[in-house]
């Protein structure tokens, strides 16, 4: 064979593909969107708008579609403690939210000097991350399905940590139960909190809201 007709049977290279969690021109897109499908709709999203807003119709008589009680946002919390002194430890903090949420975490900043912790004033003290619209949607499916089964003895949340207000706060001993985040390359476990914020009016129609989403209450 010539070395004409062996260059022309070389396959050409295939064209490398864009890391995970990134668009073709690099942007980032909430966690299991695809960049290529415009249309793509978060599996829990779907579920409140087909299923849960005509049962909570149902369940508390509404007469308006636009009266059912939604979740507004969902904020996830990491208080790093006596690791705030060490920069190192806060950016490991930060870029572990950040992998859990799908969108960057920001460091947050004492207001005032607390001398019994050894704060001052401006020192940061935790990272936070607030979800909306199909990213909440995302994290809520991952914390249910994937996150929560892998706690250790879980026998299922809280039910009455609600404040009155058709708000629900949660914490977790371990963001290592999060499969994003790698164990073996992790130097410290965090705690974290999760806050999520809903339309609802009462406490009771905020539980009914998150057991449509199967949320594991225990009582």
């Amino acid at each position: 064979m010539s070395e004409q007709g062996a260059k022309a049977e070389k396959k050409p290279r295939a064209k490398k593909e864009a890391p995970a969690g990134k668009g073709n021109k690099g942007t980032e897109v909430a966690v299991g969107e695809t960049a290529h499908d415009p249309n793509y709709v978060p599996r829990f999203k779907k579920r409140y708008n087909e299923v849960i807003k005509a049962e909570l119709m149902k369940e508390f008589g509404y007469t308006n579609p636009l009266q059912v009680p939604k979740i507004n946002k969902i904020v996830l919390n990491i208080g790093a403690g006596e690791g705030a002194q060490d920069g190192k430890k806060i950016q490991q903090a930060q870029n572990d939210l950040t992998a859990i949420a799908g969108q960057k975490a920001i460091v947050t900043k004492a207001k005032k000097a607390i001398a019994s912790f050894k704060i001052t004033a401006g020192r940061p003290i935790g990272v936070k991350v607030t979800l909306r619209k199909d990213r909440m949607y995302e994290f809520l499916d991952r914390l249910i399905t994937t996150a929560l089964p892998r706690v250790r003895d879980f026998r299922g949340v809280k039910g009455n940590s609600f404040d009155g207000q058709g708000n629900y706060a949660m914490g977790l001993k371990e963001h290592i139960v999060f499969v994003e985040i790698d164990y073996d390359k992790t130097e410290i476990v965090w705690g974290m909190d999760i806050i999520i914020n809903t339309t609802a009016k009462t406490d009771e129609e905020a539980k009914a809201l998150l057991k449509g989403f199967q949320f594991p209450f225990m009582n």
